[in-house]
């Protein structure tokens, strides 16, 4: 059997490995998003008139891994509520 203590130490653990993923993916985010700005700086640099369309799909991608982040914030947050011992 295993008992409530048991089961919150292995969420802990899970809310620790989370919060590494989630802090892994802010940053590559961030580096999502530098990465669609010198795609656009050399669009202008070179007379492009158009948005590149690697910079698009950047950004496409950057707000996907933002909203992973944002969903781990959330599902972190409801395993703090679940096991409140207040």
């Amino acid at each position: 059997m295993v008992s409530r203590l048991d089961t919150m130490g292995q969420n802990a653990r899970m809310a620790g490995e989370i919060e590494d993923i989630r802090g892994r993916l802010e940053g590559i985010a961030e580096e999502l998003a530098d990465l669609a700005i010198v795609r656009l700086r050399d669009s202008i640099d070179n007379g492009g008139t158009e948005l590149p369309v690697d910079e698009k799909l950047i950004t496409r991608a950057r707000r996907a891994v933002e909203k992973a982040v944002h969903l781990l914030e959330s599902g972190d947050r409801a395993a703090e509520r679940e096991f409140d011992l207040d």
